[in-house]
């Protein structure tokens, strides 16, 4: 194994977290029975963190990002933002899905405006924010375009303009590079990467990518299988000195790189033959 420095991370007070979650346990109910999705989950992301969640299909990723925007209540356990249990949707929560969802009638600036509307906010500002957004992510020239004339990666930026038009604290990211090819892929990793540590916002991005989230997070959570349980967390850092935390596409070529790599595959336990 390459050389790396991988840590568990000490975990801050629930309360004083960004977000947290504590001793979460998830069931449903199917035609086929009942269904244990998340076990005795208990994790804290502190404010402006960059955090992965990875782990086999069906283990619960995406699940916790639900319960993070109250979308969906736990069968029991805790789920906090700013220290205060969350009980339903939230303004401070921006969650940007796999697919786009851009409103095919609405132009760029159009739906980047979506949630602020949703939301009754004042229209000015909203407007102001939007295109602020678009041209601070390339498509300056495009605001009066319609989705169906933007690329697969343009469309993924104007769909992050529409997330963060709101300022939500808290950014919740569900594979949302995934539908892209591979080259655009590795670009917008590179892009958005760099936007949101720009914007100090705390990101938890769901990703089957290892690759991914090693190269774009602070900390990486690996859950196990199906029921979900946090089985390691691994620090992510990077002996580049004075130059700061690399970029995605850098950091894939970093030494400790391949080490955080094999650690985390081991722990996946996703061996053909296993």
């Amino acid at each position: 194994m390459a050389d790396a420095t991988i840590t568990r991370k000490a975990q801050a007070s629930p309360r004083d977290s960004k977000v947290a979650l504590v001793n979460v346990n998830l069931r449903y109910f199917t035609e086929g029975g009942e269904i244990e999705a998340l076990r005795g989950v208990s994790l804290s992301v502190a404010a402006g963190e960059f955090v992965s969640i990875v782990g086999q299909s069906g283990c619960g990723k995406s699940t916790l990002l639900s319960l993070i925007a109250g979308i969906l209540a736990p069968t029991s356990g805790e789920v906090l933002i700013d220290g205060r249990p969350v009980t339903g949707p939230s303004p401070a929560c921006g969650y940007m899905l796999q697919h786009d969802h851009l409103f095919e009638w609405r132009t760029v600036l159009g739906n980047a405006m979506l949630g602020p509307q949703i939301q009754r906010r004042d229209l000015n500002a909203a407007r102001e924010r939007g295109t602020e957004l678009l041209r601070r992510y390339g498509l300056a020239e495009f605001l009066h375009h319609y989705p169906h004339q933007l690329s697969g990666g343009m469309r993924q930026r104007a769909a992050l303009a529409r997330t963060l038009c709101t300022d939500p604290g808290i950014l919740l990211l569900d594979e949302p590079f995934s539908a892209l090819d591979f080259q655009t892929r590795l670009a917008l990793a590179d892009e958005v990467g760099l936007i949101l540590r720009n914007e100090g916002k705390t990101v938890i991005l769901v990703t089957h990518d290892i690759s991914e989230a090693i190269s774009m997070a602070d900390r990486v959570i690996v859950l196990s299988k199906r029921p979900g349980r946090v089985k390691a967390e691994h620090e992510i850092s990077f002996a580049n000195g004075a130059e700061g935390r690399p970029a995605p596409f850098q950091a894939r070529n970093a030494r400790e790189f391949s080490g955080y790599f094999d650690m985390i595959w081991e722990e996946l336990d996703v061996h053909v033959g296993r």
